[in-house]
């Protein structure tokens, strides 16, 4: 049986006291047995016909009131030339156990007209498709942004990123929903126990990939997420206000890495949980070699940009942070 657990990641090494009741703990554990019968079995315990409970996480206890009501969930999907993934991510999307789950499409005027099918899309799904037209290819890193940013406005309390190209499975959207009852980040993670890759990826992209992550990363920045650069992820919306987005600089798929760093030195309480990530099913990867070799080296930026960090920095209103504000309580003692 798998048993739903992951690799907990909580307080980094950064000096940070643990506040009382809190946790500081490393944790492994198998989600996902490596076979496919087991792995079909987790994705059919998601689909919500088990009765594991991860099909009933729209009904959440509102703290202090006693009352349950529905969380807003917004899944935030950058595009480019995606258009003959993104109508059926979006059905897929919008079929999940999930009531109140809404969709924003990020287009960097895709050639090939996926802007204009997710336009078509909001009449199919009215109220819930969300679409921004971005006047060209400028970037991963500002499209996440500013994904984040609308979602921010409109009150979504919980932020879902992930690819159009299917190598995320919206499967794994209801649990890690789930998990942000504990959790202030979930990260869909390929090299947690459990976790898996594509069997038709090359001996060398996975080697590159598995290099990338649990030795280049890890030992530049001493991060404890074994998945820095995965791109599945599910966000509290606390979360995102308190890293402060406005310090994230990072445009390319290194803004993964730097997010998932900021998170880890703020202090946040991280789960990766293992997922299985398939090839992309139809289209080309945008992961070239020279993106690669530039993420390579950005690593470095953000160890020295961030290399301050603690749980005292995180944004607490427009502007401000904790340390701050002490500062500013001395100079008026």
């Amino acid at each position: 049986m798998c048993a739903p657990r992951g690799h907990i990641v909580e307080e980094g090494e950064w000096g940070n006291k643990s506040r009382p009741g809190e946790r500081r703990c490393w944790q492994s554990s198998e989600l996902f047995k490596s076979s496919e019968l087991c792995r079909q079995t987790a994705l059919d315990r998601l689909a919500g016909g088990t009765g594991q409970g991860y099909n009933r996480w729209d009904l959440q206890t509102e703290r202090g009131k006693g009352r349950q009501r529905l969380m807003k969930v917004m899944v935030v999907i950058p595009t480019y030339n995606e258009a003959d993934n993104i109508a059926d991510m979006a059905a897929a999307l919008f079929a999940l156990p999930v009531p109140d789950l809404h969709l924003l499409v990020v287009d960097d005027a895709s050639p090939d007209g996926t802007g204009r099918i997710a336009e078509r899309l909001k009449q199919t799904y009215p109220g819930r498709m969300h679409v921004i037209h971005r006047p060209g290819k400028l970037g991963l890193g500002t499209a996440y942004i500013t994904g984040f940013r609308y979602a921010l406005a409109r009150e979504a309390e919980a932020i879902v990123q992930m690819d159009a190209d299917f190598s995320h499975r919206p499967e794994y959207v209801p649990q890690m929903l789930e998990a942000l009852n504990e959790y202030d980040l979930v990260i869909g993670s390929r090299y947690v126990p459990g976790g898996g890759l594509d069997e038709r990826w090359s001996w060398w992209r996975y080697l590159l990939s598995w290099w990338a992550n649990s030795v280049y990363v890890r030992l530049i920045l001493h991060t404890r997420v074994k998945d820095a650069t995965a791109g599945f992820r599910a966000w509290r919306r606390s979360t995102l206000e308190g890293i402060g987005l406005d310090r994230i600089r990072s445009n390319g798929y290194v803004f993964q890495v730097e997010m998932a760093y900021v998170a880890e030195r703020l202090g946040y309480r991280i789960l990766e949980i293992p997922i299985y990530f398939e090839d992309r099913r139809i289209g080309k990867s945008k992961m070239t070699v020279p993106v690669k070799l530039e993420a390579a080296w950005r690593v470095w930026q953000i160890r020295w940009r961030h290399r301050h960090l603690g749980r005292e920095d995180r944004v607490v209103a427009a502007g401000t942070n904790a340390r701050q504000k002490e500062v500013e309580a001395m100079r008026n003692a």
